[in-house]
């Protein structure tokens, strides 16, 4: 049987199973004067360049969207929790 290549690409996605070193992680992720978007260090497709500061917009967007839903649920929960609730049962035989 062939060994199977563990890096390459599949209809333009890159992909990676080798085994992965702190030193190959840390490179993957900040590479200056590289786009917004680099290949995994591990896994399938594409992650952020930390290095590119369009990404720490991208990082600091999503961190205040989920803030903000964290902050929208627990406020909802309360308020829904003293609303009385009707239910109505039909029970018509048509």
């Amino acid at each position: 049987m062939a060994d199977k290549p563990t890096s390459g690409e599949i209809l333009g996605v890159p992909y990676n199973f080798e085994r992965p070193s702190i030193g190959r992680m840390l490179s993957s992720y900040w590479q200056p004067g590289e786009g917004m978007l680099v290949e995994k260090p591990f896994g399938v497709g594409y992650t952020l360049n930390l290095a590119n500061w369009r990404s720490w917009i991208v990082v600091l967007v999503a961190g205040g969207l989920l803030w903000q839903q964290e902050q929208g649920s627990t406020d909802g929960d309360e308020d829904r929790a003293d609303e009385p609730v009707e239910v109505i049962v039909d029970d018509t035989d048509g």
